[in-house]
């Protein structure tokens, strides 16, 4: 095989949004083992869901190969360009997701195999294949698969879905929903050729903006609950309190932005550094020392 088509064949399982889901997935494993690493199941759990990641990133190459094709954004993807066939990329699809499951079902706990399935077919079978194209409501039921690594690698560990379970769900999938939105603004002009129902393309920017507000609070709430729940400690509460207070700020911000485009980029860019950096923190800072236990305690919490 030469070098080229190895490349194609690493561009359609879209290696970016791999490792960003990778690092989700650590964020909800070290929090989950509070200080006592399993590092074969990590690598296990993080390989896996990995291949599934990458497995559903190759299906939506495939099925969105036609919208793809009128957006500027998209229009040089190698199943566009035609430098690899649909029918090849299906076999390499199922090669990933079939090698993934097999791994994390050798390896974890039924209940990390079924959200990882349970991800894998919202994204390709309900977000891909029809909501996408035709309700604005694509991007909220689509969120649900976004939440499903970092919950995969939380009960990887725990082998039960407890609070901290639920809120990683909340977590993630609210925080999907400003970050959607705000690229879907400063694409607006790639959404609409491409006939996409986005919030923004349906019922406008305007409207796109108040729901971008409304997401980023309940985010920064939910961030939040981590540490009332006595899963994570002070250190992540400032970090999560800070930045989230900032995104809301931004996302406050847009209501008189001169530049919807340039904003919506900004508030898209700081969207990755914050889950980034609360995965990170949630990974580190997992344990309450005693004397914060009292003092949330003092707080009725």
């Amino acid at each position: 095989m030469a070098p080229s088509d190895l490349r194609n064949y690493l561009r359609v399982a879209k290696p970016g949004i791999v490792l960003g889901n990778l690092v989700s997935v650590a964020g909800g494993f070290f929090l989950a083992s509070r200080g006592h690493i399993d590092l074969d199941l990590f690598l296990a759990a993080a390989l896996g869901i990995s291949l599934v990641v990458a497995s559903g990133c190759v299906f939506n190459n495939v099925i969105d190969r036609d919208i793809d094709g009128r957006m500027q954004r998209t229009r040089n993807r190698v199943l566009v360009r035609g430098l690899m066939s649909p029918h090849a990329a299906l076999a390499y699809g199922s090669i990933l997701g079939l090698a993934g499951f097999a791994l994390l079902y050798r390896a974890t706990n039924p209940l990390t195999v079924c959200i990882v399935l349970v991800g894998f077919v919202v994204y390709v079978g309900l977000y891909s294949l029809y909501l996408k194209r035709n309700s604005v409501y694509g991007t909220l039921v689509g969120s649900l698969s976004g939440a499903a690594p970092p919950l995969a690698g939380y009960c990887a560990v725990s082998n039960h879905f407890d609070l901290g379970a639920l809120i990683l769900l909340l977590i993630f999938s609210l925080w999907q929903m400003p970050h959607s939105y705000a690229i879907a603004i400063f694409r607006l002009q790639d959404y609409t050729a491409a006939a996409i129902p986005v919030l923004p393309v349906a019922r406008g920017v305007t409207a796109a903006k108040k729901q971008i507000v409304l997401y980023v609070a309940a985010f920064l709430v939910a961030a939040l609950m981590l540490t009332a729940g006595r899963y994570t400690g002070f250190n992540y509460l400032a970090v999560a309190g800070a930045m989230g207070g900032y995104w809301l700020h931004m996302a406050w911000s847009g209501r008189k932005a001169t530049d919807d485009r340039a904003w919506a980029r900004k508030l898209f860019l700081f969207s990755i550094v914050i889950i980034t950096a609360l995965s990170v923190m949630m990974s580190v800072d997992f344990n309450l020392h005693p004397q914060q236990q009292v003092l949330l305690r003092s707080f009725g919490i």
